[in-house]
Order: C-alpha cells, then structure tokens, then sequence
C-alpha cells in the first residue's frame, strides 16, 4: 500500500488542482512501479506560509518583499 505526502504552502490550491494532484500521483505510482491505484494513499498537507522556509527566511517574509 504506497502513501505518498505532497506538502504545500496555504496559498490557494483549489480543490480540483489539489483532486488533479490526488489523481496525477496515483496514476504516476500505478505507471512507474505497477501500484494498485485502489491501495494507494495521497496526502496534501497545507502548511502556513509562515511554517515554511527557503533561504533562512519564512515564505511570508519572501512573498512580501518586491518582485524585480
């Protein structure tokens, strides 16, 4: 039973973009390694922005600063 976990920020995935990620990774799994897409889990967990860092600084604080 393969379980695959996507994270991703809180910054607006619908829920078709997120049933389209649900359904992408299943049949990727089903592809690749031959999985029963009936015995595969997919998780999306949502992570404020504030929980997730690049470059030593939060996502908020980058998304905040000027696009050049």
């Amino acid at each position: 039973m393969p379980m695959v976990n996507i994270k991703i920020t809180k910054t607006g995935a619908t829920a078709e973009q997120k049933a389209e990620l649900i359904k992408g990774a299943t049949e990727l799994l089903q592809r690749v390694l031959n999985k029963n897409p009936a015995t595969t889990i997919v998780i999306i967990e949502e992570v404020e922005t504030d929980n997730w860092g690049v470059g030593g600084e939060s996502i908020t604080v980058r998304n905040a600063k000027p696009k050049p």
